[in-house]
């Protein structure tokens, strides 16, 4: 490994891991130094780290957290990031509010401490900058769809110390949202901070008009290598979780897929529906000489959430697969996920879970902001204490709401798209039954619908949700009666507020 050492803009010291010193130009920017560093030394891990955290940078137990080459790193310890939390007005994924307490998917890194792989620093995915931090947060922007998997990793220090930072000037977050969003995004920023600031961000516009978009840059990290280290994976027992309704040929037939697997499950934790008192089951063919233990639950309260919920209360196996009622898929499709999981090292991922005739567009793995209940597998370690929470019953956002527990809990979700699953989408799928919300009668319907504001009450910044109320409003315009837009602006609030209400209500009601 080497390490980079820097103070006020400006290198400071480069060390090899046997403290041997590196000769650099003194004169040079921080990222020129690590171009330069990187080209001397192609097959080594670069640390970066301020010089007032020398003594807390956590070299030791590097393989711990730092165990393939696809990956890039870093830590601040400050409650704020470089880009403030005004990066939420423009951005609404799940990579801006970053939980500092684990290690976290986000490409917003930090100056303060981190590695890369000079590797990865050798594909030159942006050029050099005078600011370290714009650089390190452009090259993780770019790159982290491509494939490099980023992350916020507090193993990255040996204890947290209390730090200022650098944060963005208004100039440089203007600057970055032009060279790395849409341009729609640079005026959306600038209304949402006259909105809700009451700040009139003239001159930082202006002056981002004069830069070019960055978004076109061509990456490939495809052919790094990965391998990860000291993550061997010892167990691999699996319990499958199937939540059904109405659909006895077509899990028959994902019994059958699952019974011809290379790798086979140990349980499969079925949870059958069917809301008619007296009712029973229909799955006579449960009984069957099956490879695998089958636990079967027959309930009589509808809802995928309590479903699930009842199915994870069951599980003994070290990894959870999720599935539905309706998928096929090859008979290599475990064994070929646990391939994956063992060379990076990783805890949970999805698969491609397409209908036919769509088209699987990405082509190499990358860090997904979502989680599906129908096509992923999770260590069983990260599962204790999570659940499918009932204010998304019949609803929306019940998985990205699962996923979102997961990352907080430290447990990335990574979207491995050349393991592929077939989704049938069953006519008889959906919800079966009419739903009524507690607030159909309300004279004021509430927008968005609750279960989505109650996704976004729990797990978005203030400005994230500000940021999507703006949008919400100005795509909803055309969609509705009301053509004078300073009674749809009344109107939109009161219906906003009706969806707080019922939200706020709903996650107080959690079990």
């Amino acid at each position: 490994m080497v390490v980079v050492y820097h103070k006020n803009n400006q290198v400071t010291e480069v060390v090899t891991h046997n403290n041997k010193p590196v000769s650099f130009n003194s004169k040079a920017s921080i990222a020129n130094v690590l171009f330069k560093i990187a080209e001397q030394f192609p097959e080594k891990m670069i640390f970066w780290c301020h010089q007032s955290f020398k003594e807390s940078l956590n070299l030791k137990d590097y393989d711990e957290y730092f165990h393939h080459h696809r990956m890039m790193l870093s830590y601040n310890p400050s409650s704020f990031n470089f880009l403030s939390n005004k990066i939420g007005y423009v951005e609404r994924s799940s990579f801006v509010n970053v939980n500092k307490g684990v290690r976290y998917p986000t490409w917003q890194m930090s100056s303060v401490v981190g590695v890369i792989h000079a590797s990865i620093l050798l594909k030159r995915v942006v050029k050099p900058h005078k600011d370290l931090d714009y650089f390190l947060n452009s090259f993780a922007k770019l790159a982290m769809p491509k494939g490099l998997l980023c992350y916020s990793e507090p193993k990255l220090l040996k204890k947290v110390l209390s730090n200022n930072a650098p944060t963005a000037s208004k100039y440089i977050l203007y600057k970055f949202v032009r060279q790395h969003y849409k341009f729609i995004w640079l005026f959306l920023l600038f209304f949402n901070e006259l909105i809700f600031d009451k700040k009139l961000s003239i001159l930082p516009f202006i002056s981002a008009l004069f830069y070019k978009s960055k978004k076109q840059t061509k990456i490939d990290v495809s052919n790094i290598k990965v391998n990860a280290i000291g993550k061997q994976l010892k167990n691999r027992t699996i319990d499958v979780l199937i939540p059904t309704l109405g659909r006895k040929e077509h899990l028959y037939n994902v019994l059958l897929d699952l019974s011809k697997q290379t790798l086979l499950p140990n349980r499969i934790i079925i949870v059958e529906q069917n809301a008619e008192e007296g009712s029973v089951s229909e799955l006579d063919y449960l009984k069957n000489d099956w490879p695998f233990k089958i636990d079967h639950t027959f309930i009589h309260q509808l809802g995928a959430c309590n479903a699930r919920n009842i199915a994870l209360s069951r599980v003994t196996s070290d990894w959870v697969f999720f599935a539905d009622d309706d998928v096929r898929f090859e008979n290599d499709l475990l064994s070929k996920s646990f391939d994956y999981i063992q060379k990076f090292g990783i805890s949970s991922l999805t698969m491609s879970c397409l209908q036919k005739g769509e088209v699987e567009n990405n082509q190499i793995p990358f860090q997904w902001g979502g989680f599906g209940t129908n096509a992923s597998l999770v260590e069983s370690d990260y599962l204790k204490n999570c659940s499918f929470k009932p204010e998304h019953e019949f609803g929306y956002g019940e998985d990205t709401d699962f996923g979102m527990q997961l990352k907080n809990k430290g447990c990335d979700i990574i979207y491995l798209p050349y393991v592929k699953m077939l989704h049938l989408k069953a006519p008889i799928g959906g919800f079966r039954a009419k739903f009524s919300p507690m607030w159909q009668n309300d004279a004021i319907q509430p927008k968005p619908s609750p279960t989505v504001m109650a996704y976004n009450l729990k797990h978005l910044t203030p400005e994230q949700l500000k940021g999507y109320k703006t949008l919400l409003f100005i795509k909803f315009y055309k969609k509705q009666s009301i053509k004078n837009p300073f009674l749809y602006i009344k109107t939109m609030n009161l219906k906003w507020k009706q969806s707080v209400y019922w939200a706020t209500k709903m996650i107080k009601n959690e079990n």
